[in-house]
């Protein structure tokens, strides 16, 4: 009898430390770093890679797992849809993102990403901090992480911009801070439950953007070894305020307070700033240092904002990159002294990418130009002739087409009609490729993948009815021949880069297609816990150490 005690003992007591030992196998990192650099198309990791250091982007692809033709599978190729896409794993017809903005089809308003008229401003009256993610339809990878903790992991979003800090923070975030240009803060909203902690306030009284605006852009290195270039004084870009032409250096200590603090977000200081900010969050919030693991969504805003004023061949794109390179390492070499080599996981990417500069492209005898939307007074003034009626387009958003559908309605109009006649108008604009009725998408005679990406960007609500697809190197910048845009279907816009570096992480390359819907799935497959809600992205099994 005793014996069958004994063994039975025996038994339960290998069956519980079995059953610890399978609690205690679920490994994650101390925590998640999400590094988006805004803007950044893939070819940047090559394009300067002969001065980059050993740092930065080499020690990423050296050490790290590099996807190299990583695409987005969706359009309008902006950065409140890819923000949301990345930490989504979904594409803006299910996550809701239509675009940065939209026009609400029941309302005809207009409507930002982050709107949210009920979360009151926060931290000072300048600025409008009235923003919160209620527009995002789905769950994030961040607020995945706390569902599947109870709400213990800490997850924070920090960026220049206030949609490229609060869509990837998600819902549950415990914070979302972006730069007020106005007094030179970070600043969140009422939406976040503790969005004034002290770390917050003490980094605000620091003055950084004052200090760091004030030191003005000089070159990094000798003039003559910025051969990756184009010369720097061309009529492809635009100079800040104040000068005469766009050329080094960028000297902008004569400036007023509020012009300086607001050109930092165009030069390499605003993504000191931004780096400066997370490592004050990470110490602030002691991430990484608790039970479960935290989540850091980092966005570098500067990017995309120093592409849109010189385009992607000026000095300027190639000195901030090679600066970012050196950025990159150092906050690597800060993070291994912050956590341990190997215990945090860290990926980096982009929301979109960029195209050249049309009047760069069209000096070197290759099609391209750029479409002036003035001419959807011109569309809607046909339209009023031919069908005896009021105004009917609301505007052009995303290269997409919006009706008035309340005045339709109202005067008993037929859609199809009218949807013939805006397509029999625009098709006779010889920079438009094709037109799609995206409520009858199948009734288009469009090519693959161009159909695909426009449905998966397509949300009834918020998109308009039909889409301008534009030939290549076309774009609408407004009627500005400066710098450049982004937002169209073509590989310049939707390859980016993709590298994941650090805890679990195999060492190598991937040439295969990966969407950047793949980025949560593979983010929740190696914390262990679920997809969004809304992920439609798969694995990059190869990625992962087994």
């Amino acid at each position: 009898m005793r014996k069958n005690i004994l063994f039975i003992l025996f038994i339960s007591a290998a069956l519980f430390s079995c059953n610890r030992q399978e609690q205690q196998s679920v490994k994650r990192p101390k925590i998640v770093i999400g590094l988006v650099i805004d803007q950044m198309r893939w070819d940047y990791l090559y394009k300067y890679a002969n001065r980059y250091g050993n740092k930065g982007f080499k020690r990423l692809l050296r050490d790290g797992f590099s996807c190299q033709n990583t695409m987005l599978n969706y359009i309008p190729a902006n950065t409140a849809p890819g923000h949301a896409c990345i930490y989504t794993g979904s594409v803006p017809a299910i996550h809701g993102i239509a675009g940065n903005n939209w026009i609400d089809n029941k309302t005809g308003e207009t409507v930002y990403c982050v709107d949210d008229k009920t979360a009151a401003s926060a931290t000072d009256n300048t600025g409008n901090t009235s923003y919160s993610p209620k527009n995002l339809l789905t769950t994030t990878i961040t607020d995945e992480l706390k569902l599947a903790t109870n709400q213990r992991a800490k997850t924070y979003g920090i960026a220049i911009k206030d949609r490229g800090a609060i869509l990837p923070g998600g819902h549950l975030a415990n914070g979302a801070y972006w730069y007020n240009d106005k007094n030179g803060s970070f600043v969140s909203s009422g939406y976040y439950p503790n969005r004034n902690p002290e770390w917050l306030i003490t980094f605000n009284k620091r003055h950084v953007a004052d200090s760091l605006s004030k030191q003005s852009w000089h070159l990094l290195y000798d003039a003559s070894t910025y051969t990756q270039s184009t010369v720097d004084a061309t009529n492809y870009e635009k100079g800040f305020k104040g000068e005469k032409a766009p050329v080094f250096p960028h000297l902008l200590d004569s400036l007023g307070d509020s012009d300086r603090l607001s050109i930092i977000k165009t030069m390499p200081a605003g993504n000191t700033l931004s780096i400066m900010m997370a490592k004050a969050c990470i110490e602030g919030e002691q991430l990484g240092k608790g039970k479960e693991t935290d989540f850091l969504a980092l966005s570098l805003s500067s990017t995309d904002y120093a592409g849109h004023q010189f385009g992607p061949n000026a000095v300027e794109l190639e000195d901030m990159y090679l600066r970012l390179d050196e950025e990159i390492g150092n906050f690597i070499d800060y993070l291994d002294g912050r956590f341990g080599k190997g215990n945090y996981l860290f990926f980096l990417s982009a929301d979109h990418g960029g195209a050249h500069n049309s009047v760069y492209l069209e000096d070197l005898d290759i099609p391209a130009g750029v479409s002036y939307i003035g001419l959807i007074p011109e569309l809607n003034t046909s339209l009023m002739k031919s069908l005896g009626t009021d105004s009917l387009i609301l505007g052009m958003v995303n290269n997409q087409i919006y009706f008035d559908y309340n005045l339709i309605e109202k005067k008993k109009l037929n859609i199809a009609t009218i949807k013939a006649s805006t397509m029999a108008w625009l098709n006779k604009r010889p920079e438009i490729e094709f037109l799609m009725d995206m409520e009858n998408p199948d009734g288009t005679s469009i090519p693959e993948p161009i159909k695909k990406m426009a449905v998966n960007g397509y949300c009834k609500s918020r998109s308009g009815s039909i889409l301008v697809v534009f030939n290549p190197a076309w774009y609408d910048n407004g009627g500005k021949y400066t710098g450049m845009t982004h937002g169209a279907w073509n590989p310049y816009d939707t390859h980016i880069p993709l590298i994941w570096y650090g805890w679990n992480i195999e060492r190598g390359t991937s040439y295969r297609t990966i969407s950047m819907t793949d980025i949560s799935a593979t983010l929740a497959a190696m914390l262990h816990i679920q997809m969004p809600n809304g992920c439609i992205g798969n694995v990059i099994e190869e990625a992962i150490r087994h």
